[in-house]
């Protein structure tokens, strides 16, 4: 049940990112899937305070940030 919850989470992240990061996107799907990696890194950076869906949903959401902006950027060179 957990998996299917991170995974919910971080197409979440995705969508969020894909919103914030504006710029030539990788469309829903690719910003998703980005966010669902992104919710790995950011999970891996930042060790969300305490336990929940909003911290966990804004960790996820920096991770996916994260990452998005760096695939963007090396999409770009």
């Amino acid at each position: 049940m957990e998996v299917v919850y991170f995974i919910i989470l971080g197409v979440v992240a995705g969508w969020l990112a894909g919103v914030l990061v504006k710029g030539g996107g990788f469309g829903l799907i690719g910003d998703m899937v980005v966010g669902i990696l992104g919710a790995i890194v950011g999970g891996y950076l930042i060790r969300p305070a305490s336990s929940g869906l909003v911290p966990s949903l804004l960790v996820a959401t920096a991770g996916a940030v994260i990452l998005l902006v760096v695939v963007r950027v090396l999409k770009r060179a």
